[in-house]
């Protein structure tokens, strides 16, 4: 009978995993500073592969069968797993982008969303900015949670709560169900699940060793998604816009530390009153 590979790492895997999380935040860097109206998702995509090259690591998106990217470019209604191509950036389009890298047999994964500014749509811009914050607020209430959590469920109670208290007065934005953050290390997808929502299963317990990306999926309207044509690209089905926040997160014996935020999560998790402290 095969024995069950643990979800918990030791310090010196810990200490590990710091590498290939600050190259995959470099990455996406990379990408973010060419975005613009006129550029086009592959040129970004270039950016992210040269940068994670430069730096001895690999792409570990291009390890999962059948995608030979180094990003997942996602744009409007178009939530997750965008593939990049020829499409050109326009002005007012929000645009998430997911990337990841191993190192020395280790991962890193991290997603952002940003808004192209647009002066003749202020109101879809606002709209959209504000979908943004919220998501990534959501993603950050989580982290936070993380720091004091008994159980990986409380994660998903908080970033749930977190949408519902700031969602705008006109409804309550749709939290994707099937897609869910994960454990990460050897592989970039390991075990537990990490729900964006309340659960009734509380899940594995927190405790130093967890390694986890805590990534939510939300939308202006309905959560009820399709995948495209492409086999790739998940769209919501009423086609309104989506944002993806994603960190990947460390808890070790003196607190927790966002292993793909150069400050190690300092600055999004100050207004919750946590403070990270560096892996030893």
């Amino acid at each position: 009978m095969a024995l069950r590979r643990s979800i918990y790492k030791s310090p010196a895997q810990l200490r590990a995993m710091v590498e290939p999380g600050l190259i995959t935040a470099a990455a996406l860097e990379a990408a973010r500073a060419l975005v613009a109206p006129g550029v086009t998702t592959l040129e970004l995509d270039a950016a992210a592969s040269a940068l994670i090259t430069a730096r001895g690591a690999k792409s570990n998106f291009q390890m999962v069968r059948g995608y030979r990217h180094t990003i997942c470019s996602s744009v409007n209604e178009e939530v997750v797993h965008g593939i990049p191509g020829d499409r050109v950036l326009a002005a007012g389009d929000i645009l998430s982008i997911d990337a990841g890298a191993e190192f020395k047999g280790w991962n890193g994964d991290s997603a952002f969303t940003i808004v192209l500014p647009d002066d003749e749509r202020p109101d879809v811009v606002a709209e959209r900015q504000r979908l943004s914050d919220v998501t990534e607020g959501s993603m950050w209430a989580g982290i936070a949670a993380l720091a004091t959590a008994k159980h990986i469920g409380e994660v998903g109670t908080a970033i749930q709560s977190y949408i519902e208290a700031n969602s705008p007065a006109s409804g309550t934005y749709g939290i994707l169900r099937e897609y869910v953050g994960h454990g990460i290390g050897r592989k970039m997808h390991e075990s537990p699940s990490v729900f964006n929502y309340r659960v009734p299963d509380p899940g594995p317990e927190v405790r130093p060793g967890l390694v986890l990306a805590i990534e939510p999926m939300v939308v202006i309207g309905d959560q009820a998604t399709f995948v495209e044509d492409d086999g790739w690209t998940v769209s919501t089905v009423d086609g309104t816009a989506g944002s993806h926040w994603e960190h990947s997160v460390a808890v070790h014996d003196d607190g927790i530390w966002v292993l793909t935020a150069p400050d190690g999560g300092a600055a999004g998790l100050a207004p919750f009153g946590v403070t990270p402290r560096a892996i030893a």
